[in-house]
């Protein structure tokens, strides 16, 4: 993992041992998931549930949660819906992550990057609305094209896209003490980000295959593998991701993470 974090030295440490690879895979026994999915795809010996931190990405469409029971499943992280664009909060986001602290889960809000919006806009607009008692773990950046916007189908170049990214991500990082987690998606990766932000994590999307194959280069710190699964305390689908290290990498990094870095 040491391109990931080649910034983050006080973190590099900590995370040593973490890497796509640290579960044993001269296995070939059939693994049981940690979580029931309805659509659930064969990834082969590279499967996600070699993993043991599995964790959940929700937004106001996961409806009413009861958060004691998401935890006691075993989920180990969620990361949140914060906001989108420039005038969006989602609705659950506050009762969501006050919820998830009380139960004594690790949280991220999530902002949604629109195109449409300056960086600057978008980063005063999740300032206002994210205290900074919500971010415990590093906030998480979403950027992918949004094919169903009706307000919004601006394709910027990837230069204007890693400029922009780059801007929104520096005022989060001087404001909250945390550098953000970049969430993206197989297309949006391959048009602007193969070889840029190798200092910062990485949170994939690869439903159908192992990020390996599909993500050129990128080292990954989650990997989102399935939006069809099935949570106690979530009535629906949800979406599941697994953090790349081990359980002993796993409190490092929140350790870590969860207190605020000295910035200029």
């Amino acid at each position: 993992m040491r391109r990931l974090f080649l910034a983050l030295l006080p973190i590099v440490t900590l995370l040593s041992a973490c890497s796509t690879t640290d579960y044993d895979l001269v296995s070939t026994a059939s693994i049981p998931p940690k979580f029931h999915d309805k659509d659930p795809q064969d990834f082969g010996a590279r499967t996600p549930h070699h993993h043991n931190i599995h964790g959940i990405d929700v937004s106001k469409w996961q409806g009413d949660v009861d958060w004691t029971k998401v935890k006691a499943s075993g989920v180990s992280f969620a990361f949140i819906k914060a906001t989108e664009g420039k005038d969006r909060v989602d609705a659950k986001f506050n009762e969501y992550w006050q919820r998830a602290r009380a139960a004594g889960l690790p949280y991220a809000p999530y902002h949604f990057y629109y195109f449409c919006s300056t960086a600057d806009q978008q980063a005063d607009w999740f300032i206002a609305n994210v205290p900074k008692s919500a971010v415990y773990l590093p906030p998480v950046l979403d950027v992918e094209w949004n094919g169903e916007s009706k307000t919004c189908t601006y394709r910027p170049s990837s230069l204007t896209v890693q400029t922009e990214m780059k801007r929104f991500m520096d005022r989060l990082e001087a404001h909250y003490g945390k550098r953000p987690i970049i969430y993206t998606s197989v297309d949006f990766h391959r048009d602007n980000l193969v070889g840029q932000f190798n200092d910062y994590h990485f949170w994939v999307r690869s439903v159908a295959a192992h990020p390996t194959k599909i993500y050129e280069e990128r080292r990954w710190a989650f990997w989102q593998y399935t939006s069809t699964g099935v949570i106690p305390g979530i009535a629906g689908n949800t979406d599941i991701n697994v953090f790349a290290g081990s359980q002993k990498n796993w409190k490092n990094w929140v350790s870590a993470v969860s207190k605020p870095r000295p910035t200029p």
